[in-house]
């Protein structure tokens, strides 16, 4: 496998910039120093200036916390059944979670201790408003992500996320979406956090089992982060994150381009899994061209050659037509 090819940077941009250049092309993006003039940034000089700061903000909420043992060497993953966890999940306040982390942070081989995507204003109250972020709107939540070093294994998700180091480092491995037949996904309704993931261990890839993995990783891109930079994923790349620090915080913004009055896409996918997957082959390919012209759109608009009164489900998406499709899926589900 070839070295790994760096994502893209860029610096000083502002929000028009980075909704038209950025947000617009649809590609990952390193954006350095983005928010090194936080205040919780210039808290993480050092990992008890960081638990000091936020423990500032806490007011005794609690979180959910994954808890793994050393052997798992930070690897939030399956066991080896594929059909369990090989952590266990903890409630606590983050005060105890940072205690828990200063504690083992001289430790050779300690314990992984995680809480990911944890809304910051009801955790931390005033958090987000010193450390505030001016290319997004106020109605995207800020997310916290701490632990120390840890693994979480290749996914993706279905929001646009810009996600910003504040104290430690991170390494972020991507792959573009078209990678995902050489990616070895794994359940896709049994996951360790919610998304499915890659069974390819990035770090001690097995190429015998997992052959066209060496495929993926030559279209990967890679980046590591400081305190202060940031990264731009695209809504469905997928993503490797690695925090390597004793103490590592990230912040996250996640948001979606699509309609408000449009469902989920994830919802359809699993329909045509049940569906139409186990339709015998002709009769799939029927359906395929039926989704690639309608859908897909890749024989251009399909209700140009009708008048715009009359196209229907395939006229814009409105109040009306969103309302009329979902009625129409329900009786279909007997709801």
């Amino acid at each position: 496998m070839r070295p790994l090819r760096p994502v893209p940077e860029l610096a000083h941009i502002d929000a028009a910039r980075f909704a038209d250049e950025v947000v617009a092309a649809q590609r990952p993006v390193v954006l350095r120093g983005l928010v090194a003039d936080w205040p919780a940034v210039r808290a993480a000089a050092t990992d008890m200036g960081l638990a000091r700061y936020l423990a500032g903000f806490d007011r005794g909420a609690r979180v959910a916390a994954l808890i793994g043992q050393p052997e798992i060497r930070g690897r939030f993953f399956y066991d080896d059944t594929a059909r369990g966890l090989n952590f266990e999940t903890w409630q606590g306040t983050l005060r105890e979670v940072l205690a828990g982390l200063l504690n083992v942070a001289g430790d050779p081989a300690p314990p992984c201790l995680y809480v990911g995507s944890t809304p910051i204003p009801p955790l931390l109250p005033g958090f987000e408003r010193e450390n505030a972020l001016d290319l997004l709107g106020p109605e995207v939540t800020p997310r916290l992500w701490l632990g120390n070093a840890t693994t979480i294994q290749t996914h993706h998700d279905f929001s646009d996320n810009l996600a910003c180091v504040v104290g430690g480092r991170r390494r972020f491995t991507l792959f573009p979406p078209d990678q995902v037949a050489n990616l070895y996904i794994g359940p896709l309704d049994f996951t360790p956090a919610g998304r499915p993931i890659s069974m390819v261990s990035l770090e001690e890839p097995d190429l015998e089992r997992y052959p066209r993995f060496a495929e993926a990783m030559d279209h990967a891109l890679v980046a590591e982060l400081g305190p202060g930079d940031a990264i731009y994923i695209p809504t469905m790349w997928w993503h490797h994150v690695q925090a390597l620090g004793a103490l590592n915080l990230l912040v996250n913004y996640w948001w979606s381009q699509a309609p408000a009055l449009a469902g989920s896409p994830f919802d359809a996918f699993v329909h045509a899994l049940k569906n139409v997957r186990h339709l015998p082959i002709p009769q799939r390919e029927a359906w395929r061209a039926l989704f690639e012209h309608y859908v897909f759109e890749a024989d251009g608009d399909p209700a140009a050659h009708l008048p715009v009164e009359a196209r229907g489900v395939l006229g814009e998406l409105s109040e009306t037509t969103a309302r009329e499709v979902r009625g129409f899926l329900l009786k279909g589900l007997g709801a």
